[in-house]
């Protein structure tokens, strides 16, 4: 939590002034007690009215003074406050966006938006609330004690009994209450996880009819969760009526002792509405002091959190220790060697997610010429789609290396790496606003034509004319308002409008027919200029013109070659090939 404050520093001032007003304010609340015991033994023992009147304005006074006060310190707070939640939250996503996507597999997405939103949000109400109350309510604790002194010291060793049992009950509650909100909000990640899971299933959940056995599942966890809540609960409950036990026994021994004393002449009536007043407004501070405390330490579980993200190290950033000639001409943005460019090496490449995980590749070597169509097949899990994110760096290796333009990828800087490369992914992706908005995602500066240009090379031209607003059709989240197959199309336009070097078409036409597959790979071929294509994809179709195809089993290269030289020598691709067209007679 302590690394969090670092987002406070530019609100070093509100910081300050926030609670300094707080302190004026708690300030003049302390006099107020003095003044209504002037009141009555002056004024209303002398019945002076004009006393009483010029006390009554004095009172009023101090409570406008006040008020200003505290709506100052709230100005001050609450900017402070917002100012640091809104500077952690642009920290904490640019941080997310520096992940592997190993490491956000690892955390998952419904964690990082708990964390993005939720989380922060609390953090910000206990920032709030420090800044607030964190120093008034002890300050109104210890003045009142202080100020009865000043009024009379016997009775005044009530507050010093009383506060000492009150901290010991506030303090010891809170110790007790901070690991169980930690539990309360890892119940409540488990239930949202179990609710973000659903929702994006739930057309799959129906189709099994297994409803029934996800309320159950999402029951039990919210059935954890409460009883975590409860618990959590059932302990921070005990805060108030024991703080107003304790205080109210003290009022009792403070009324009797006034009343032996004011019956011996010592103390006058006033005098002991004033001690009375203080122990009330310690009552009252005190309810505040618990309430802030099950707040902050809500906020500090929540920030522990938040802090735990950003304590994973950064899995994308380009190596910063290389320096020798090479990386450095990278960097600087030097040009390759004319015969390396637009080629791409995997060196002898194994790659594993996790520490301790199965390996997803092992020792995948090959050579790709620039404007070579290198086909990627094998069967489900077997590596296919591993094998391309490695070359725009989605993932590290964990042996070998993989080479860009004749330069191992950990050498470029991300965004240079990635702006010689187009990706298709599995999972057609398209974000809300138009079509033109979404197609500048490939490069902001095109034209319309060149938008068009890759409209039609995307086989997506025909839909697009039929849409009202052509380019300046909008799109809903998510393309929610498109079919699977137009979000394809539209996506692999996205990549043909950057003008890549490398493209690379992770099972991008899985829900295109066969002709449109057969149209879109004929015209990515007439492209202009030499682009290196890797084409990912289950349907043997899709290969059988690559200049080469890896065939991946289990993560291992089973097979490289071309259509032909597979079909007789490689046994996986035969499985794979036949299993999709007929047998011809003679054929092994």
């Amino acid at each position: 939590m302590k690394k969090l404050l670092i987002y406070l520093r530019d609100y070093k001032k509100e910081s300050v002034l926030g609670p300094l007003f707080k302190l004026l304010e708690a300030s003049f609340e302390l006099i107020v007690p003095l003044v209504v015991a002037s009141m009555i033994d002056v004024g209303i023992a002398n019945h002076d009215r004009g006393y009483i009147l010029r006390m009554c304005l004095i009172m009023a006074a101090l409570g406008l003074i006040g008020l200003i006060c505290a709506v100052t310190a709230q100005y001050f707070a609450a900017k402070a406050a917002v100012g640091f939640a809104t500077k952690l939250r642009h920290g904490l996503f640019s941080h997310i966006q520096s992940l592997s996507f190993s490491q956000m597999d690892k955390e998952g997405t419904s964690t990082l938006i708990t964390r993005m939103t939720s989380d922060i949000n609390q953090v910000q109400s206990g920032v709030n609330l420090v800044l607030r109350l964190f120093l008034r309510s002890p300050f109104i604790v210890f003045g009142a004690m202080i100020m009865a002194f000043t009024v009379d010291v016997k009775a005044a060793l009530i507050f010093v009994v009383v506060i000492p049992i009150l901290s010991v009950i506030v303090f010891g509650i809170m110790l007790i209450s901070i690991p169980m909100f930690k539990k309360v909000q890892g119940g409540l990640d488990k239930v949202l996880g179990i609710t973000r899971e659903n929702l994006t299933g739930v057309r799959v959940i129906r189709a099994f009819g297994e409803e029934e056995h996800e309320i159950l599942k999402f029951d039990e966890e919210t059935d954890r969760l409460k009883h975590l809540q409860e618990v959590a609960g059932r302990i921070s409950a005990l805060m108030n009526p024991l703080t107003y036990m304790v205080i109210n026994g003290g009022l009792i021994f403070l009324i009797y002792t006034g009343a032996l004393q004011v019956e011996a002449g010592i103390l006058t009536q006033g005098q002991v509405v004033a001690l009375v007043n203080y122990m009330s407004q310690i009552l009252v501070e005190l309810v505040k002091l618990a309430n802030l405390i099950i707040t902050v330490t809500k906020a500090f579980a929540c920030g522990n959190r938040i802090q735990n993200i950003f304590e994973i190290p950064a899995g994308m950033e380009t190596s910063a220790t290389s320096t020798n000639t090479s990386s450095l001409e990278v960097q600087n943005g030097s040009s390759s060697p004319e015969t390396e460019k637009g080629t791409v090496e995997f060196d002898h490449v194994s790659l594993r997610y996790y520490e301790g995980g199965e390996q997803a590749l092992t020792d995948i070597h090959f050579k790709a010429k620039k404007g070579a169509t290198i086909g990627v097949i094998g069967g489900t899990g077997s590596g296919k789609s591993s094998l391309v994110n490695l070359i725009p760096r989605f993932y590290d290796v964990e042996k070998g290396s993989v080479k860009v333009d004749g330069r191992d990828v950990r050498e470029y800087p991300l965004t240079q790496l990635r702006d010689k490369i187009g990706v298709v992914m599995q999972k057609a992706v398209l974000f809300k606003g138009t079509i033109r908005e979404n197609l500048l995602w490939g490069n902001e500066n095109a034209s319309d034509e060149d938008l068009w240009e890759a409209i039609k090379a995307a086989q997506a031209e025909e839909f697009v004319l039929q849409k009202r607003d052509k380019l300046d059709e909008m799109i809903e989240q998510e393309g929610r308002n498109l079919s699977g197959g137009q979000k394809q199309r539209l996506s692999i336009a996205r990549a043909l409008v950057k003008k890549p070097e490398i493209l690379i078409l992770d099972d991008s036409s899985s829900a295109l027919d066969y002709a449109t597959d057969a149209a879109l790979r004929k015209s990515i071929r007439d492209l202009p200029g030499e682009i290196t294509v890797f084409i990912v994809s289950q349907r043997a179709s899709s290969m059988l013109h690559a200049d080469t195809i890896i065939v991946l089993d289990d993560g291992n290269a089973a097979g490289m070659g071309t259509h032909e030289e597979l079909l007789k020598g490689c046994e996986v691709y035969q499985e794979i090939y036949y299993s999709q067209f007929e047998r011809k007679e003679g054929t092994k």
